[in-house]
């Protein structure tokens, strides 16, 4: 904080690069003129004279007071040159707009690290290079390099950007809709300040509530998943648009699990761990931003709708089911109060459509929401309104009456959020009505207001779960059967099970056969029908070469199986082989558990039905690691097959708390085999009832 105020709330500012021909020039300065920087602003030039109708100093030695920020406009070889003279007049922030450097290819990147270099050894502070600066309505500090639209709302979203195109349209549309900004920064190329320093700069900044990311990376994972957390603890939400959406990653690709976990996918998994809400537009990054700011967390999802309009009530509706959201039954005395105001073609019911009765009594829509307001079983209250677009000859009585709704919603026992049918641009005179009147913020329509809603309640729900829930404890160290030295390469099936038996993971019994009458002592041990499956190092997947043999129920048939094993494996080049002798289980839910190493976030849990249903429904679910078992039991039950587990069609219910434990301890022991550890998969995880047993499983370790 105390780092990044030097650069956010300069008291002076030096534009070095000032000229007259350049339209960033231009824009920078009467972006500082126009919207109220009360500091000196100097400007560099070195011809000097006159720059922008005022005198240039030729250099930054030359202006003879001190300088808190500098915004560095000269061309990309003398970049170097005005930081190292800037550092020894003591100037210490920098805004680097200046482009040619690390995104143009070899030789930008060496001049980055230059950069890079002089921050570190001067202890600079450097946003960019590649960037245009910063809007910080707080402080009335404007030092940005492309003209911006008015008027400048202020208010209590953080905006960050790793677009500086991007920029000035998402400060467009947030004022268009009167979602008001604390601090909009555009990044740059990140070389010194990251995305994740002013995610720790908004999270104490007392001018934001909200904030809102546009990514194309995560530069530093952990990092991000340390500041996420402080705005989580402090109340402060994240809402991102994460661009990038990539193919199936390649990594892992021996486990099944590796079809399961791509790039994206972990990033929502890991975004829905540490609380940030991800959407998939620029409307919906300041339409959820703009809602959580005007109402900070809500306590539920059950909703009471208020509306002039029979069809809104159906989309609203329609809409609140997809998200998550309910719109339970009206409690009978709020239908009796409701009946008492509303005219008599009106249902009192929820949704509720007042009708267009509100053009008779301009009241109505207000009293309404007052009366659901009070009902015991709704968490908040949603009401269809707008703000007026343009002044009537008389303005007063329209006034009152956005006062006195003003005044009736503040009153309000729950959370109580405005939304219009779509998103048209809030007026000037609009604008107006709402600061005169301090009539609530109007959410930009239906469609993104009800996704911006459903983002909020499960913002809300999250918080109070994860400060409630304690983080997973440390796992043990845990034991890894086998020779000394560093366990490597794959460890097939029985390396694999002894393994996780070793470790407090239910596993299928088995034993190791190298003969044929080894391997029906072992059957005959274990119980008929019997499996045998094909047992080598570095055998990843035993049916590619028909190395499995199921209901076997004699030793006959087991001597038999054995032989054509060893025959297959011999024919695939495989050797030493042996086999692995195992009871049959006949019945019970299969699924798939896997654990990869994700190059960005680390080791990921995934949790599929198992079997053909794999690759059929691609229906699974992710969690990084470290994951309890109450949270992977949430995500059982997310999973589109879980009416399988739940005992759909007759079936046998599936323990879920077993289950989860069993998942926990195999997400337990990846964590704890720690760097050593590239995959580890079960596939299938046999689930009878509150049996659960690993029949399979493969590891693979890092090279």
């Amino acid at each position: 904080m105390t780092r990044l105020r030097g650069l956010f709330e300069p008291a002076s500012i030096a534009l070095v690069g000032a000229t007259d021909k350049s339209g960033w020039s231009r824009s920078t300065f009467a972006n500082l003129r126009r919207h109220g920087f009360a500091g000196r602003v100097h400007l560099v030039n070195p011809r000097g004279g006159t720059v922008h109708g005022e005198p240039a100093h030729k250099c930054l030695s030359d202006i003879p007071e001190p300088v808190d920020l500098a915004y560095v406009m000269v061309p990309t070889a003398a970049v170097a040159a005005v930081l190292e003279e800037g550092a020894g007049r003591g100037i210490r922030n920098y805004v680097v707009l200046t482009a040619g450097f690390g995104e143009t290819g070899e030789e930008g990147r060496r001049r980055e690290e230059e950069i890079a270099a002089l921050a570190r050894r001067h202890g600079l502070t450097v946003l960019g290079p590649n960037g245009n600066g910063y809007i910080n309505t707080a402080a009335g500090a404007t030092p940005y390099g492309l003209p911006i639209p008015e008027p400048l709302v202020a208010g209590s979203v953080g905006v960050v950007l790793q677009s500086g195109a991007l920029a000035t349209s998402v400060l467009a549309y947030a004022q268009a809709r009167n979602v008001g900004v604390s601090l909009l920064t555009a990044m740059g190329n990140e070389t010194d300040v990251a995305v994740t320093d002013v995610i720790d700069h908004l999270v104490d900044d007392p001018a934001t509530r909200v904030i809102a990311l546009f990514l194309e990376s995560v530069r530093r994972p952990a990092e991000f998943g340390r500041v996420a957390r402080r705005a989580l603890e402090a109340g402060k939400p994240i809402v991102a648009l994460k661009i990038g959406r990539s193919a199936v990653a390649s990594r892992a690709a021996r486990a099944h699990t590796g079809a399961l976990v791509g790039d994206d996918a972990v990033v929502d998994a890991v975004f829905r761990r540490l609380g940030v809400l991800r959407v998939g537009s620029l409307e919906d990054l300041i339409v959820t931003a703009g809602l959580l700011a005007a109402t900070g967390p809500l306590p539920g999802p059950r909703l009471g709708v208020v509306t002039p309009s029979g069809g809104a009530c159906e989309i609203i509706a329609d809409r609140a089911e997809e998200e998550g959201l309910r719109l339970p039954p009206l409690a009978p005395s709020t239908v009796a109060r409701l009946a008492e105001i509303l005219p008599a073609f009106a249902t009192p019911q929820n949704p509720l459509d007042v009708t267009g009765y509100v053009v008779v009594d301009r009241t109505l829509l207000g009293r309404a929401m007052e009366i659901v307001a009070a009902d015991p079983g709704i968490d908040a209250v949603v009401g269809l309104a707008d703000l007026p677009r343009s002044a009537p000859p008389d303005p007063a009585p329209l006034l009152r009456l956005y006062e006195e709704n003003a005044r009736r919603i503040a009153a309000f026992p729950l959370p109580t959020v405005l939304m219009s049918n779509v998103p048209l641009d809030v007026t000037a005179f609009g604008r107006t009505v709402q600061e005169t009147t301090g009539y609530p913020h109007v959410v930009g329509g239906i469609e993104h207001g009800m996704r911006a809603l459903g983002a909020a309640v499960a913002w809300s729900r999250h918080r109070s779960r994860a400060l409630a829930e304690p983080p997973p404890a440390a796992p043990p160290v845990p034991a890894v059967p086998g020779g000394p030295g560093e366990p490597g390469g794959v460890w097939d099936e029985h390396r694999a099970a002894r393994l996780l038996a070793a470790n407090g993971v239910p596993v299928v019994p088995g034993t190791l056969a190298a003969g044929a009458e080894a391997a029906v002592a072992a059957a005959e041990r274990h119980g008929y029908p019997a499996v045998l499956k094909l047992a080598a190092d570095g055998l990843a997947h035993k049916s590619d070469i028909g190395g499995v043999r199921l209901g076997l129920r004699s030793a006959a048939e087991v001597r038999a199986a054995h032989a054509e094993l060893l025959a297959a494996a011999a024919e695939a080049g495989i050797g030493p082989a042996a086999t692995l002798v195992q009871p049959q289980r006949e019945a019970g839910i299969e699924l798939l558990v896997g654990v990869v190493r994700d190059p960005a976030w680390g080791l990921v849990l995934a949790v599929a039905l198992g079997g053909v249903w794999v690759e059929v429904l691609n229906d699974s679910v992710l969690r990084p690691l470290p994951a309890a078992a109450p949270e992977i039991r949430r995500a059982l039950e997310e999973l589109r097959g879980a009416a399988v587990l739940r005992g759909a069609r007759g079936g046998e219910p599936a323990d879920l708390d077993a289950v989860a434990e069993a998942v926990a301890g195999v997400g337990r022991l990846a964590v704890g085999l720690g760097d050593r550890l590239e995959s580890l998969e079960i596939n299938p995880l046999l689930v009878r009832g509150s049996r659960v047993e690993a029949l399979d499983a493969l590891v693979t370790w890092r090279g």
